[in-house]
């Protein structure tokens, strides 16, 4: 439980792991169905605060950051176009929950091919949304246009978010916990304002009875 809890602890992956952990939950988040429960936004914040402290290579985290990016969300498509509709109705376990895969379908309804570039700020439907987008035949060549444009714009934003703050504020390290809080509240926002939306329109298309 302790390694499983460090995986999940984005300054314990940039500091016990380096820059090969980053890396590998970088490309797990990104596209492997059993990565949703990694941090994304977190550990890139967090990577590039460690590297604004001269701890990591800010040139290895954005060029590398965005090579895994990129790669594990073409495993996810290829995975999606090959386990197809059957994804749907498998059983829920440890590593995997139906309604994950629901989420990023609605979503993926919604915005059509930016999904794969919006998706990349969203936690779990990032993990998802490549999937999906293999399961419902996007032509390849329009899919990896959209995740090398989501793939640079995640990682160079998030990551150089951290590291500029972390040079105009060396002291904001100390106070890691409560950003990192901030950040996951920040990343689940756009889902919690879609569900109250969401819950809205189904109350507004409820028929009074006389």
């Amino acid at each position: 439980m302790e390694y499983l809890s460090n995986l999940t602890d984005a300054q314990a992956i940039v500091s016990t792991l380096g820059l090969i952990g980053i890396l590998s939950v970088i490309f797990a988040e990104s596209g492997l169905f059993f990565g949703f429960f990694l941090p994304g936004d977190s550990l890139l914040f967090t990577a590039g605060l460690f590297a604004s402290q001269g701890h990591l290579s800010l040139t290895g985290l954005l060029i590398g950051g965005t090579i895994a990016a990129i790669v594990g969300d073409s495993v996810g498509y290829a995975f999606g176009k090959k386990a197809g509709p059957r994804l749907f109705s498998r059983e829920d376990s440890l590593l995997f929950h139906k309604k994950h895969a629901i989420r990023a379908k609605n979503f993926y309804d919604k915005y059509g091919t930016k999904t794969i570039v919006i998706a990349r700020f969203v936690p779990v439907v990032r993990t998802f949304a490549p999937i999906v987008a293999g399961i419902g035949n996007m032509p390849y060549k329009t899919f990896l246009t959209y995740n090398i444009i989501g793939g640079v714009t995640w990682i160079f934003s998030v990551s150089l978010a951290g590291y500029f703050l972390g040079t105009l504020f060396p002291g904001i390290k100390d106070h890691l916990e409560a950003i990192i809080l901030g950040i996951i509240f920040l990343s689940i926002l756009p889902v919690i304002i879609e569900f109250i939306r969401e819950k809205r329109k189904s109350k507004a298309t409820i028929v009074p009875l006389e």
